[in-house]
């Protein structure tokens, strides 16, 4: 039960740089420096992504407890919903997460954050244990 807690804080932490990244927005949009713009536009694409993969998983191990899938194809079907779920929002096949503008930048941040909360999610290899 460790590792789903140590989920849980860093889902917690991400989530408050969100809304601290939300607060300042308007300063990074007001910036002349264009990565600054890039960043402060396509950072929410990071979030949701990296968020996505997390929260999926935690979801996945949940309703698993009293199955015998593998936890390793659980963090897999996470990773491959969200991608699904993010890529086709961004192209703009759906229209699930509001309105949405096409942007290479936003794809790419999309990306970096399903990389990295992947990597995130086989690095811990959280586990819900039975009872």
């Amino acid at each position: 039960m460790k590792s789903i807690t140590q989920l849980v804080k860093i889902q917690i932490t991400t989530i408050l740089l969100f809304a601290i990244f939300k607060f300042f927005r308007a300063n990074f949009l007001a910036s002349e420096n264009n990565f600054i713009q890039v960043l402060g536009l396509s950072l929410p694409n990071f979030f949701e992504g990296f968020l996505g993969v997390t929260v999926l998983t935690g979801i996945g191990l949940f309703f698993n407890q009293h199955r015998k899938i593998k936890t390793n194809y659980i963090y897999i079907l996470a990773l491959f919903f969200t991608a699904i779920y993010v890529f086709t929002q961004e192209l703009k096949i759906h229209n699930l997460g509001g309105n949405n503008v096409y942007d290479r930048n936003d794809m790419l941040f999309s990306f970096i954050g399903l990389t990295i909360g992947g990597l995130l999610i086989f690095i811990i290899k959280p586990k819900i244990t039975a009872t």
